[in-house]
């Protein structure tokens, strides 16, 4: 049974807000490698930059950029929240958290296409 307050829409904006920050977690020390590749080994960052221009991996760019700005615009929300005077329209901020999010990764995915 799902408790009533998991359904609320805030509820998964909090959601997507920590899983959008778990999975850029996991995705720090592989950029992390691929920087050190850019200082040590030339070629295996030749070669991961070769890779890294497939249309997958471009799609699982458009995904990590939407991850960052929702996380970025999820922040922001919760900001307002703690320092604005509470409001009614908190749906409004969340929603408009998450279409924020699809404008910047979807300008950002079509100029990598």
């Amino acid at each position: 049974m799902i408790r009533p307050h998991r359904r609320h829409p805030l509820w998964f904006a909090y959601l997507l807000h920590r899983v959008s920050g778990s999975a850029l977690a996991l995705f720090l020390p592989i950029h992390f490698w691929m920087l050190s590749l850019a200082l040590n080994d030339r070629e295996a960052l030749d070669d991961f930059l070769a890779w890294s221009d497939r249309g997958l991996v471009k799609a699982a760019e458009f995904g990590l950029v939407f991850l960052l700005a929702v996380h970025l615009f999820g922040g922001l929300r919760l900001l307002a929240l703690e320092w604005l005077p509470w409001s009614g329209p908190q749906k409004t901020l969340a929603a408009a958290a998450v279409g924020l999010s699809l404008l910047v990764s979807g300008i950002f995915f079509l100029q990598a296409v």
